[in-house]
């Protein structure tokens, strides 16, 4: 039978009864009542509040230690970017400490489709910009993922900690953190495993793994947070833009083509880079398997032109008519065609003002005459 404060407190208080003797409902009734319903609710008050002895006693005595039952999790939030956020980092991500539910719970903060906003309390507006942080999680809510998980409801979309982790958080500086350069391509591959294979086959992935600290990852390309979905238009005509952070000269070339000059106007049916040396698995065209080497030309070009043969494989996409060594007659037709214009230009500029100073002498004569 349960004692009201109104008899247990008077007893308490004249030492005839202890702390484990009580019910802790009778004073803390809200408490108790979220506390029922939490992932706790089957333990005891002393579980976790071992410190009470007697009654009364000093509200919060002593700082309730999670790392009492939850070691892993509290030595990863210890060593991670979160340790010093605040005095119990658990409870500002996992809400009140009486009402903790389960992370399958559709109600709990920790809920994947919850996730995004419980983690955008602090990486969202002010707080970002006075850490220097982008807006993480407005970025996120507009990208594929984002959408797919708080718009669709699909709960296999990639959250906050399908990339950074849950407890153990460490800065992408660090070169343990699951978001440190060299380290992004097996946390995307998690779930992108088709692509992680092809990309660890490419020359991007072996660059990576022979230590190139320069070579590209997944959000090299795709970014961190704001991923576009790849068939979008906006992804489509800005992504060769990417590619040409690296390959500037590749780009330059690239834009003297129709092709480029076509994605430039909006139109996404064209050639990008990826349609011809594959999104992943690129290789050089010295390699037999490459989607650009000579004997694959005509199959890699036909997913466009319908019919290719020998004749348009023959086309130079990166051709240069700046490199007279290597493409001699493109080079000097060049030059030939600039000469040519120039001198077309400058002789028929030159006869008009000869034309001019003569009209004018002739106008003055026949003032003068007259």
């Amino acid at each position: 039978m349960r004692l009201s404060a109104a008899v247990l407190w008077p007893l308490a208080l004249a030492g005839g009864l202890q702390a484990a003797e009580l019910d802790c409902a009778s004073c803390h009734d809200e408490q108790a009542r979220m506390f029922a319903g939490s992932v706790h609710g089957s333990l005891a008050c002393a579980a976790c509040h071992g410190n009470v002895k007697t009654v009364p006693h000093q509200g919060n005595a002593k700082e309730v230690r999670c790392v009492t039952c939850h070691a892993d999790p509290e030595s990863g939030v210890a060593s991670s970017v979160h340790a010093k956020v605040a005095e119990q980092p658990c409870t500002v991500c996992h809400g009140d400490a009486h009402a903790i539910l389960p992370s399958k719970d559709p109600r709990s903060r920790t809920f994947a489709m919850n996730l995004p906003r419980t983690c955008g309390a602090c990486h969202d507006g002010e707080t970002a910009k006075k850490d220097h942080r982008p807006e993480v999680y407005n970025d996120y809510l507009d990208s594929i993922h984002g959408m797919a998980l708080t718009k669709d409801g699909l709960l296999v979309a990639a959250s906050c900690t399908s990339c950074h982790g849950a407890h153990r958080i460490l800065a992408a500086t660090n070169p343990k953190s699951r978001v440190f350069h060299s380290n992004v391509p097996a946390t995307c591959g998690t779930c992108h495993e088709g692509p992680l294979r092809d990309y660890s086959q490419g020359v991007h992935g072996q660059a990576l793994a022979q230590g190139n600290k320069n070579a590209p990852v997944c959000t090299s390309c795709h970014t961190a947070h704001q991923i576009a979905r790849v068939s979008a238009a906006i992804w489509q005509t800005q992504t060769s833009a990417t590619c040409g952070g690296c390959h500037k000269k590749q780009l330059t070339t690239y834009r003297d083509t129709l092709h480029s000059q076509v994605s430039s106007l909006g139109y996404v049916d064209v050639a990008h880079c990826w349609d011809c040396h594959a999104s992943h698995r690129i290789l050089p065209a010295s390699n037999p398997a490459s989607s650009v080497a000579q004997a694959n030309l005509t199959k890699t070009c036909g997913q466009c032109h319908q019919g290719s043969n020998a004749g348009l494989t023959g086309y130079q996409p990166h051709a240069d008519w700046r490199d007279a060594k290597r493409f001699p007659l493109l080079h000097y037709s060049n030059v030939f065609m600039i000469s040519l214009l120039v001198s077309v230009l400058g002789f028929f500029t030159l006869h008009t003002a000869l034309w001019l100073i003569r009209s004018s002498f002739d106008s003055a004569g026949r003032r003068k005459g007259a």
